[in-house]
């Protein structure tokens, strides 16, 4: 990198708070647009703003979105960009604060940079940035799907004596955690690359624990996109947590 261009952190945060910044100006403006309408519309809209940008900025990278048809030439390119334009599509159309928009860059099948925008928040923390909230001295908080918290989940709760709190997209979970709000979000109902990768670097980036449940590495950029499962914790959490798997 020359030392006048943008570093990929930079990049990264810039484009996750653009895109953010687009769908704040879309929802408030839809007009007769709601609902899952809103959402397509959204998901659409950020997607060609991202991958616009990224192309521009980085054209010897490949891109691995949600939103676009799979290319599978980024498997022999050491650097893919993994987004979601809109990451929690219903939370979005309906008007809460608990969806994200997701940058993350693998290097090597990791999620070495990312950044996700909580746009509704006024937030975006980036792997270049991101710090572990002090710890608080309370039971544990363990942030869960809205509609269906996995069994692990729950299990893991009742063992931990955790308190469950329900919330929408999987960046805005990740970085309850990050922030302190929370201090365990495991998954198990599965997702997919663009799901996790940019939660997972700017959460490790800030210190905290990240895993599959089985205790092994996320790796990014396969052929399968699919992440079956998924542990972000506080690192004074992580033996007990996986223990109690």
């Amino acid at each position: 990198m020359s030392g006048g261009e943008e570093s990929d952190t930079a990049l990264a945060a810039r484009l996750a708070s653009g895109a953010g910044e687009l769908l704040m100006a879309l929802r408030s403006d839809a007009g007769a647009l709601s609902g899952k309408a809103l959402g397509a519309k959204g998901d659409a809209q950020a997607n060609i703003f991202l991958c616009e940008a990224l192309r521009l900025a980085r054209p010897d990278d490949a891109i691995l979105s949600e939103e676009e048809a799979d290319n599978a030439a980024r498997l022999s390119n050491p650097r893919v960009w993994i987004i979601d334009p809109l990451d929690g599509t219903r939370e979005y159309s309906e008007g809460r604060d608990d969806w994200a928009v997701h940058v993350a860059l693998s290097i090597d099948g990791a999620a070495i940079v990312g950044a996700v925008a909580l746009p509704a928040r006024g937030l975006t923390l980036d792997s270049g940035s991101a710090m572990l909230a002090p710890p608080i001295a309370r039971p544990p908080r363990m942030v869960v799907s809205r509609s269906r918290p996995p069994s692990q989940a729950l299990h893991v709760a009742a063992a931990l004596g955790a308190e469950l709190v329900p919330m929408g997209s999987a960046g805005a979970k990740a970085m309850a955690v990050v922030l302190g709000e929370a201090d365990i979000y495991l998954h198990a109902g599965g997702q997919y690359a663009w799901d996790n990768a940019a939660p997972v670097a700017v959460a490790s980036a800030a210190g905290l624990y990240c895993s599959r449940l089985d205790g092994s590495k996320l790796v990014y950029n396969l052929a399968e996109t699919y992440v079956p499962d998924l542990l972000i914790c506080r690192p004074e959490w992580e033996a007990k947590v996986l223990a109690a798997l």
